[in-house]
Formats: C-alpha cells, sequence, structure tokens
C-alpha cells in the first residue's frame, strides 16, 4: 500500500525577510524561524507514526526538518532526513540555489546530524537541465520524487520542500497566488494520499511516460485549514494551474533571474512570518 503523505513548508529563512535577501545563496532559518520549527514539532500529532524524514537538500528545509521533528530522530535512532535533490525549490534566484554536495557534508558531519545526503550529487544545485528553472523540468522532477516515495516500503512519510515548489509536488494549486508564490504559510503542514487512479496526463494534457503518481489531500487535512468538502476534482486542478501560473505572473515571480528582474518582482511584506 502506497504511504501516507505529509507535506511541509520550510520555516522562515533570511531570504523570507525581504526581496533584498534573495541574493543570499542557500540561506539558514531566522530566529522566528527556529521558534515556528517549536511550534510546529509541539502541535505535530503523528511523530510517532512516522517512518521516514524527507527534505529538500536545501539547508532551510533540511534544518526545518530536524527541529520541527525531532521527537522522531530520538524514538527512532535508525531514521535520518533523507536529502530529496528533486524536491528543491523551482526558480534560479541564489535563495533558492543550494550548496555543494561537500559542503552540505562537512557541515552536517561536523554537527553530527542525521542526515543522508547519499542521492545529493554533483550538480544538482546547477539550475540547469533537469534542474532548471523551467516548466516542464520542475514537472518531471515533481513526478520523480512523487514516484520515489510512492515506492517507498514505509507507511507515513514527512517531506519538509519549498512553497513553489510544493504547488508542482501536489498539483494542488487551489490558491496558489494567496502569498508571494504561494498557498502556503510557513511550516505549514498537509496530508497526502496517492491516488486510486492511475492518471497518464499532467494538468496540461500533456502525457507523461507511465504512472503520474497523483497525490489528493485527505479530508481531515482540509479540515484542519479550514477548507470545506473535499479536495478540488483533477478537472478543476487544471483551472486552478493556469489561474496559479497567471497569478505567480501578475506577482513578478518568473522562475529565472533574468526573467524576474526584467519583471521587477514586488517588494511585498511581512505578516506573522509570511510574505504577503
Amino acid at each position: 500500500m502506497a504511504p501516507i503523505v505529509h507535506c511541509v513548508r520550510h520555516a522562515q529563512g533570511f531570504h523570507n525577510l525581504c526581496t533584498e535577501n534573495h541574493v543570499i545563496q542557500d540561506p539558514l532559518l531566522t530566529e522566528l524561524g527556529e521558534e515556528q520549527c517549536r511550534k510546529l514539532r509541539d502541535a505535530f500529532p503523528f511523530h510517532s507514526q512516522i517512518d521516514l524524514v524527507t527534505a529538500s537538500p536545501l539547508r532551510r528545509t533540511i534544518y526545518t526538518a530536524l527541529l520541527s521533528f525531532e521527537p522522531v530522530f530520538q524514538q527512532k535512532k535508525d531514521v535520518k532526513v533523507i536529502a530529496i535533490p528533486e524536491a528543491q525549490e523551482t526558480s534560479d534566484v541564489p535563495c533558492d540555489t543550494g550548496s555543494d554536495p561537500d559542503v552540505l557534508k562537512k557541515e552536517f558531519e561536523e554537527k553530527k546530524l542525521p542526515v543522508d545526503l547519499s542521492l545529493v550529487k554533483e550538480g544538482w544545485n546547477s539550475k540547469k537541465g533537469k534542474w532548471a528553472p523551467e516548466t516542464k523540468a520542475i514537472k518531471d522532477r515533481a513526478r520523480e520524487a512523487r514516484r520515489w516515495l510512492k515506492a517507498r516500503p514505509e507507511k507515513e512519510i514527512v517531506l519538509v520542500t519549498h512553497g513553489g515548489f510544493l504547488h508542482y509536488f501536489t498539483e494542488d494549486w487551489e490558491d496558489s497566488s494567496h502569498y508571494q508564490g504561494t498557498g502556503w504559510t510557513n511550516t505549514e503542514y498537509r496530508t497526502y494520499l496517492f491516488s486510486d487512479t492511475i492518471d497518464t496526463e499532467d494538468l496540461e494534457g500533456y502525457a507523461v511516460d507511465g504512472d503520474n503518481a497523483s497525490i489528493v489531500e485527505t479530508l481531515d487535512s482540509r479540515q484542519r485549514r479550514g477548507k470545506e468538502g473535499p479536495a478540488p476534482s483533477r478537472e478543476q486542478q487544471k483551472t486552478f494551474y493556469k489561474l496559479g501560473v497567471q497569478g505567480w505572473d501578475d506577482q513578478g515571480l518568473q522562475l529565472s533571474v533574468a526573467e524576474r528582474e526584467s519583471a521587477k518582482v514586488p517588494s511585498g511584506k511581512e505578516v506573522e512570518g509570511t510574505r504577503v
């Protein structure tokens, strides 16, 4: 049986404070971000059921995983955060560009932190080819990440990743422009099940090579965040996808640095740690 997946957006990083901080490569969490992790740690009700913790290899996502799911690592000494490069953020701005594998390895080994970087290879942070800030490449690696998780033997999994990438990963585009470039708040978590339906097209109608590994948010998860009724249908998500992409364009949030600069990304502001 395919696992349950709890998707989590990382806590506040220094890049979230202002657009000027987007020039910081692979930023760490702020003090508020660390406090957000502690609040999630204390509020998350499923620690004892988690068999696997995964995260994007960027530092803010890894540290969010380590701090927020500390009880999992305390209870299960063999569990480590498995870093999944396919789950990195969508753009090629410096704050969304990860560190080289040897830098990450040195940092986490020196701190003796339970992080597994075996999937993180040279070039994962190149933002070229498979890793390019292009829609097709992002959709493909989001699908690859879903397939990898679907094939795992664990029953309940955490994935800590990014506000933009979460819409590609979940294929849930409802309210995707509610905040700047996302519909997720920092350290928000939502729970998903893999669909019983084998979809062979993406939300744009393009054929995929096999199972799309679609996931659907649970009713309990939607109710937890104030939504009524079941998750939107796939046909509804196709409409939300078009609206979401247009909303990001209107916010000046194109995926590449050159496009963002020409669009003059609006500064936005912070409200309780979330950029709006």
